[in-house]
């Protein structure tokens, strides 16, 4: 609380959204998940997930109500559809004055649809094209090690590395080895033509492959002039998801830090530490693309909102 002229105490108090809908498709360990992060944030959910689990859906939202209502929480602040045709997608984005926000997990196709039928807020999570940009004072060894553990440690997720930018004059010392390091992970490489003049078993990149969160072990490779290049390149290509630059030069990262428009900027990291657990925030519900109501790793408190407290003493405004 802060203590005003006028002689009030001015503060904000956290406080929950209300009902989240939260739309998504095959994993059923979402519904624990988004629930449990729901309710620890003092909102009431309601769960649509998809026919490929919907059968695990029902059993653990059972589990989940039952252990709520012996704890004390209402009997319906967990409810799950247990229908899963697409005509309640459309009315649960359109529940107007009964749900708070929207927050749709799964594929682009889904998001979009839910994008499209929304009448209330919705959190989006689109695609995730990450970069990390190789500057011309990285170091070579941090740089293999960073941008392999991008792509390679686990690529079908969200924050894998799909782009590698790479100043020309770090690509000499810096792709012989780590083109080599990704072959033997299987890795298929695309690459424009100053990338293939270096290693012409590198397939050509189209301008397609800038745009693909390819979600597997298939990376793109461009050399770029300077860091306004790749800075550039991320603008139009990315997805405002995570990026990140690797160098020793710290006006150069700074820079790439404050015109990266991300919901994560990583410097000397790789993107895959775009988590809400590697931020310390525990379980997380995803990660927003949008710049509101929230960016980057969601958890509890996310999915919160706040109000402003006033406290007086008889006081009137003069």
């Amino acid at each position: 609380m802060v203590r005003r002229p006028s002689g009030i105490e001015v503060g904000r108090m956290r406080v929950p959204i209300g009902v989240v809908g939260i739309i998504y498709e095959s994993r059923p360990n979402v519904t624990a998940d988004a629930a449990a992060l729901c309710v620890k944030a003092g909102n009431a959910c309601i769960l649509r997930g998809g026919r490929e689990a919907i059968h695990s859906n029902v059993i653990i939202a059972r589990v989940l109500r039952e252990a709520g209502t012996k704890a004390g929480l209402p009997d319906d602040v967990i409810q799950l559809i247990d229908v899963t045709d697409r005509e309640t997608v459309t009315l649960l984005a359109q529940a107007v004055d009964l749900v708070d926000v929207i927050i749709p997990r799964g594929g682009k196709g889904l998001i979009r649809a839910v994008v499209d039928a929304a009448k209330i807020p919705v959190i989006k999570h689109f695609d995730g094209i990450c970069h990390t940009y190789v500057d011309a004072e990285a170091d070579t060894n941090m740089a293999v090690s960073i941008c392999y553990n991008a792509k390679v440690q686990r690529p079908g997720v969200c924050n894998a590395m799909e782009t590698l930018l790479v100043h020309r004059n770090a690509a000499e010392r810096v792709l012989p080895p780590l083109v080599a390091k990704y072959r033997e992970a299987g890795v298929e490489l695309r690459g424009d033509e100053a990338v293939r003049a270096i290693d012409s078993k590198v397939l050509p990149a189209t301008e397609e492959d800038w745009k693909t969160e390819y979600l597997d072990l298939i990376l793109s490779i461009r050399i770029v002039d300077n860091i306004d290049d790749a800075i550039r390149h991320i603008r139009t290509y990315g997805s405002a998801h995570t990026d990140a630059i690797v160098t020793n030069n710290v006006f150069t990262a700074r820079k790439f830090v404050r015109e990266v428009d991300s919901s994560s900027v990583m410097v000397n990291a790789s993107t895959r530490f775009s988590d809400g657990g590697e931020y310390g925030l525990g379980a997380e519900i995803g990660i927003s693309t949008d710049k509101l109501h929230a960016r980057g790793p969601m958890g509890a408190n996310e999915l919160t909102t706040y109000k402003w407290v006033v406290y007086g003493e008889g006081t009137i405004r003069q």
